[in-house]
């Protein structure tokens, strides 16, 4: 428990009042209730905020610990709303996900899936405001009654020794945090810990195998979902690379199926009579799966016009409704599924499509680079995107445009190569580690609006710094890409 001086106290609800007040009026139209955590009642100036009720741990030490009255929830059933859940942002402004009391026992059960036991003890550092954090993690551990260990925020340089000062058995993880775990400094005793297990999602395939040639013998246990959809995966054989593999009481309790999608009109492709066209195994596809009673989609906290713009209608027959799940995903012949790329993130450039995350994959190979962004940018007079990286570079490294150009040359067809590279100082991240570009995709290439180092492919030379000549060349159409 950490403690706070009075004064801290002071400023911190200060801060939150400076934060809260302005929608405590809307809050008080719904009845909702706001408390803060405090010693005592916070007041500011001899006067309390109104509508903000403060609970001290004398309060909460004198309350009862009886049962409450079952009349309190005698109107709740299992579809009933339990929280919100805000969605990551990474492509666009995040969105209130209604969960239920059903998807909340559904998504607190994957710790019992995974093979988590009451006797595990779990390591949680992502924040509660998200589905892995909260729902997978802490309700989770709550239904298998195992021990927590809660970490405030994740810090990959104490990551291993708090394991070993608690005895964790179970870590979660998502994002990036797996490869920011791989690019700590070595160590004699990187493998004397009692990790058995690692659940989450998001992990490269080249990382998963660096991550236990490193650190031992972990299952790691992959899956796939969003916050808000009603389709998901798990890899329970444990297929490097893989996000899952579908099976056929899957599919029939569960409808769903990938579908050819135009990344150029960003919409799904249909056929002659208007409905959507699968794509055969092996091939990347759109992800929708059917929005039924079994498999329901309970949409966005008053928000219905979001809520409609995430069900595809007519998709196979007159009249049904799938849930669009925004992923580009592939289905190898023996069933494995593969994350490929989201369709905001995707962008066609000379007439093809190009996957930030292939991109991105390839960029990670050279020396000198320890982050990527990748993302597509418009160019005046030219259709479609063309790609641009954001990276960032390892200690004591700077970028080394000839390796770069060397290596993209080599390894990436010349519509996917990054044409302009950003070097930053670090990447902007969601809550939950995602990368996001909808900034980076607005900033564009111009260097007299950005302030970071800029770099432009030029063809046979390599990259080079850019320079407002070269923007001005590109924007008035005497240099064309």
């Amino acid at each position: 428990t950490k403690v706070f001086p009075p004064l801290l106290l002071k400023l911190l609800f200060i801060q939150f009042r400076g934060v809260v007040e302005e929608v405590l009026p809307a809050l008080r139209e719904q009845s909702v209730s706001v408390f803060v955590l405090g010693q005592e009642e916070q007041e500011e100036g001899g006067a309390r905020v109104e509508g903000v009720k403060t609970l001290s741990r004398g309060k909460i030490q004198q309350a009862s610990d009886q049962p409450l009255d079952p009349q309190l929830r005698s109107k709740a059933t299992i579809k009933s709303p339990t929280l919100y859940i805000y969605t990551s942002g990474t492509t666009g402004l995040p969105k209130a996900a209604v969960i239920n009391h059903e998807r909340m026992t559904l998504a607190g059960s994957m710790q019992a899936f995974a093979g988590v036991t009451r006797d595990d003890v779990i390591y949680i550092y992502l924040p509660l405001y998200h589905t892995a954090g909260f729902v997978m993690g802490l309700v989770g551990a709550i239904e298998r009654g195992n021990t927590v260990i809660l970490r405030r925020k994740f810090s990959a340089s104490q990551f291993w020794d708090d394991c070993r000062k608690y005895d964790v058995t179970v870590i979660q993880y998502i994002g990036e945090i797996m490869r920011y775990l791989c690019n700590t400094p070595k160590k004699d005793n990187d493998r004397q810990h009692k990790v058995r297990l690692a659940v989450g999602n998001g992990i490269r395939a080249d990382t998963w195998s660096e991550f236990l040639e490193r650190f031992g013998d972990i299952r790691i246990c992959e899956c796939y979902g969003a916050t808000e959809g009603n389709v998901g995966f798990v890899n329970y054989i444990g297929k490097v690379g893989a996000i899952g593999r579908e099976n056929f009481i899957h599919t029939v309790g569960n409808p769903y199926a990938l579908i050819q999608y135009d990344t150029e009109r960003e919409e799904p492709v249909r056929d002659s009579r208007g409905f959507c066209v699968k794509v055969p195994k092996g091939e990347t596809g759109l992800l929708v799966a059917k929005i039924s009673s079994r498999a329901p989609f309970s949409g966005y906290a008053k928000s219905p016009q979001q809520t409609e713009r995430k069900k595809l209608k007519d998709v196979f027959v007159k009249g049904d409704q799938y849930f669009n799940s925004g992923d580009l995903l592939r289905i190898d012949n023996e069933g494995f599924v593969y994350f490929m790329d989201r369709i905001g993130d995707t962008f066609r450039w000379k007439g093809e499509n190009v996957a930030t995350t292939e991109v991105s994959d390839n960029l990670l190979m050279v020396e000198c680079i320890e982050e990527a962004n990748v993302y597509g940018v418009k160019v005046p007079g030219h259709e479609g995107r063309i790609g641009m990286a954001a990276l960032t570079l390892k200690d004591n490294m700077e970028f080394d445009s000839k390796a770069t150009y060397e290596h993209v040359k080599t390894s990436l067809p010349s519509y996917s190569r990054p044409r302009f590279i950003r070097i930053q100082n670090s990447l902007d991240v969601t809550g939950t580690f995602k990368m996001m570009k909808v900034k980076l995709v607005n900033e564009g290439f111009n260097p007299s609006v950005i302030r970071d180092r800029l770099f432009y492919l030029e063809d046979k030379e390599g990259y080079i710094p850019m320079t407002q000549e070269i923007y001005s060349s590109i924007t008035d159409g005497k240099l064309r890409l």
